[in-house]
């Protein structure tokens, strides 16, 4: 799913001013945390640190990112990938927002505390590289 797109051409397509400022905001932030640039997975996913994720269960080893986003129409998508279950307290401290299993959905980046989510994202990219021994 990695590709040579041009990630700068992705997020100028964006046609929410909101959601394209926002998605280049969440990428500064998620280059500074994991020191690599962005790279395009797909069509619309941004992700950063490529690695070889292998399931425990068994099943199909693939290349994947630690942390990446999507700016969705609806809401900006963060996948982080070792879910939520250890950062209850910080999304308590988030501001408005929505979890899945591995994404965190926002609507309007100026309404979340970003040092919360910087924290939330780096933690779990430590985690990722914890768990799969990176």
């Amino acid at each position: 799913m990695r590709n040579d797109g041009d990630v700068d051409a992705f997020l100028d397509s964006v046609e929410n001013p909101t959601r394209r400022q926002d998605a280049r905001a969440v990428r500064d932030m998620m280059a500074n945390i994991t020191g690599s640039n962005a790279e395009m997975w797909g069509t619309s996913i941004v992700g950063f640190r490529p690695y070889v994720y292998r399931p425990k269960a068994g099943g199909v080893e693939q290349e994947w990112f630690k942390v990446g986003f999507s700016p969705r129409t609806a809401s900006l998508t963060l996948y982080i990938m070792d879910g939520f279950t250890e950062y209850r307290p910080l999304l308590d401290r988030l501001g408005p927002h929505s979890t899945g299993k591995a994404c965190l959905y926002i609507k309007d980046l100026d309404e979340v505390d970003p040092e919360v989510l910087n924290e939330i994202i780096a933690r779990s990219v430590a985690a990722v590289e914890e768990r799969e021994g990176l």
